[in-house]
């Protein structure tokens, strides 16, 4: 679409607030809601413009190729276009009013196309080539860093191949492009579709008042009498954690494990297609299967790797499972005097009381020490005390909904950055948790610029009686989302390539995943652990069970991370003309994983976001390798104090600050003075020594 003989794209380019993104200047979401969208398509296009205009100078740049006037200049040719496809996509999954959700296949296939008009350009490849070569005016690390990144990307994005292969890799990634959003749009409908309406106040015997609360004003919201409930996570997981009725609670969990199976929001034929064209453009671009492409570019480097690394952790973990399985059932005929195979629904319901027997403590209890003010503050002084960071709520930057709170952070009275919370769930917004990038660190329209980052997370609400209380999981889920937001915050490279959480996903979660050590802490609780109506620090006697039940069933909650990993990896080094059935294939892969029976209709793929929707195909497993590094860099802190200057300083040097300008497993090396212990985890959670688990 040439944008110069198209009206109606002129006109609405006239007051577009995508085309004012300047250094310092916030993003007008208020107006892009108001608007309804509408300036992205045109927007992209007219940068999509201009930086195809900047690359053809690269190209037509006779002197000799060096890093100023081809990976500099190709670093900053689409800068705008890439912060326009930013914005775009926290609006997609944050939220997602309808006219944001139809354009997304457009967006998608736009996106990618450019991505291939460059990629595949060999006469822009040969001058990088050049460059990566003789290193011809590359001045530092940080330069040479950059100049492999852009080798490495258009090497494996097909600069290489033949015409004809080009054309094939396009039309690829173009179906692709719109296969993700498609998969996002039926998960989101399939879950917004589901309302348990109960009208008996019987049913609601167990449930905690909260949850009551909440039922009772999404069926007022509904003009509809007694109570109804979602599968959003704040309302799903403690129905299916308290609530009696058996039937209910295998209701809810069979409505949410069969999102996205069946009827009109069936995702297997588009998890079918997405595996058929990863596999197709990883074998046209020189590699077995779609897995070993991904993983070239990961800290494991392969497949072998990561599957030695999953089968380490299942030999430790699967006899303490089964231990912990059995222990609960046994449990059961002991004190209920019900001798049962644990179903799926069940699980959560006995293992919270199991819980609450063996250390006297369960998420509701914790619940009035937790109102989500004091936790935002708590991780604010948090960060205070390990990075001195402040913090300064601004009520003048538009958003795009009104929950949502923006912050100026600071570090010595330095600026660093904007800080977006975005808390509670809604109908137009994904379920889960991110952390989300707005305007990357680095260099922009020639200024080092300071970066805009968000939490994005679904905790429950405050009702009309109560404020917003959240779980102990909750708190984690926030500590953990916002150690994402200090990766990007105090991301301090030159280049926005390399800034921030652009590193390997296999080390991405490192930042976050560390953060969570510090909830269990009796120095960090006495920070912000207050209850909400007498206003009494959360007890010692509290702060012991909490550590004391930390590690409970932690074989089963590493179990279900491995199916997850397994699921993950054999989807995507299998050839897809093996897989008929996706439930069925589910369940061949992950049969060794599985410790409780299984109903018919239920399906973990058709809601699996992460690698079909998400950046983690291929590298779900991720999740456990950063675990590693956290439980080894987190025994660093503990051995010096956890709010250790020294340590800090060195962790945010090395890993917080330094983005993808080097190896993470160099950078962690400086940090750390070794490479780390794998076996730490399994210390954390005391897996290595199965006589030493406490026996029901």
């Amino acid at each position: 679409m040439e944008i110069q003989k198209n009206y109606e794209y002129n006109s609405l380019l006239k007051d577009n607030p995508l085309l004012y993104l300047e250094p310092d200047k916030p993003v007008d979401f208020k107006s892009l809601i108001q608007r309804k969208g509408k300036d992205f398509l045109p927007a992209l296009e007219y940068y999509k413009k201009i930086a195809l205009e900047r690359i053809e100078v690269i190209k037509k740049n006779s002197e000799e190729p060096d890093f100023n006037n081809t990976i500099l200049a190709l670093e900053q040719a689409d800068q705008e276009l890439h912060e326009c496809a930013s914005i775009y996509y926290v609006l997609f999954s944050a939220e997602c009013i309808e006219d944001i959700q139809k354009i997304a296949p457009e967006v998608s296939s736009f996106l990618a196309n450019y991505s291939n008009d460059v990629y595949l350009d060999e006469e822009l490849f040969k001058k990088i080539d050049h460059v990566y070569k003789t290193k011809k005016g590359i001045q530092n690390k940080e330069q040479f860093r950059l100049t492999e990144l852009f080798w490495k990307n258009f090497k494996r994005n097909g600069a290489l191949l033949d015409e004809n292969k080009k054309k094939r890799l396009r039309e690829i990634d173009d179906e692709l492009s719109r296969l993700s959003p498609k998969f996002s749009e039926n998960l989101l409908k399939s879950t917004n579709a589901f309302e348990l309406h109960i009208t008996d106040e019987n049913d609601l015997k167990g449930l905690p008042d909260t949850l009551i609360q909440i039922g009772k004003e999404n069926a007022k919201k509904r003009n509809k009498e007694g109570w109804i409930f979602t599968l959003q996570m704040p309302e799903y997981l403690p129905f299916i954690t308290y609530c009696k009725n058996e039937s209910l609670r295998k209701k809810m969990y069979i409505a949410f494990r069969s999102r996205g199976l069946g009827g009109e929001t069936d995702n297997r034929p588009i998890i079918k297609r997405i595996l058929e064209l990863r596999f197709e453009r990883a074998q046209l671009l020189g590699y077995k299967n779609h897995a070993e492409y991904v993983l070239e570019e990961r800290m494991a480097k392969t497949v072998e790797k990561v599957m030695e690394f999953l089968e380490e952790l299942y030999k430790h973990v699967k006899d303490f499972a089964i231990k912990e399985k059995e222990e609960l059932e046994d449990w059961i005929s002991k004190y209920y005097n019900i001798n049962m195979e644990l179903q799926p629904w069940d699980y959560r319901f006995y293992a919270e009381k199991y819980k609450k027997y063996l250390f006297d403590i369960d998420q509701e209890i914790l619940r009035p020490y937790f109102p989500l003010e004091n936790v935002i503050e708590g991780i604010f002084l948090v960060a205070n005390k390990l990075y001195n960071l402040t913090f300064k709520e601004k009520d003048n930057i538009p958003v795009y909904h009104p929950e949502v709170k923006v912050y100026e952070v600071y570090e010595n009275e330095e600026y660093l950055g904007l800080f977006y919370f975005d808390l509670f769930p809604r109908e137009t917004k994904k379920s889960g948790a991110w952390m989300t990038t707005i305007r990357e660190q680095g260099l922009f329209k020639n200024k080092i610029t300071r970066p805009h980052v968000g939490i994005v997370c679904n905790f429950t609400k405050p009702t009309e009686n109560q404020p917003s209380l959240l779980t102990l999981e909750e708190v984690k889920t926030l500590f953990h989302e916002f150690g994402h937001a200090l990766h990007g915050l105090l991301s301090k490279v030159h280049y926005r390539s390399l800034a921030g959480t652009n590193v390997y996903w296999d080390f991405v979660e490192l930042p976050s995943q560390i953060m969570e050590n510090w909830v269990k802490e009796k120095e960090t609780l006495d920070l912000f652990a207050m209850h909400y109506k007498t206003k009494e620090k959360i007890p010692y006697n509290l702060i012991e069970k909490i550590k004391q039940s930390e590690n409970f069933h932690a074989g089963i909650q590493f179990l279900t991370q491995l199916n997850y990993g397994y699921l993950d990896m054999y989807y995507h080094i299998t050839d897809p003309k093996q897989i008929d059935d996706i439930v069925a294939f589910e369940r061949k892969v992950t049969e060794k994983t599985k410790i409780f029976p299984e109903p018919e209709n239920i399906c973990i793929s058709t809601g699996f976001s992460h690698i079909f929707a998400g950046g983690y195909s291929a590298g779900y497993y991720s999740y456990k390798w950063a675990e590693v590094l956290e439980a080894d860099a987190f025994e660093y802190f503990k051995e010096k104090g956890i709010f250790n200057k020294e340590v800090a300083e060195k962790f945010k040097h090395f890993i917080l600050e330094k983005g993808n300008t080097e190896d993470p497993l160099e950078l962690y090396k400086q940090f750390r003075g070794r490479e780390p212990d794998v076996k730490s985890l399994l210390r954390k959670f005391n897996l290595l020594n199965i006589n030493s688990k406490i026996a029901g």
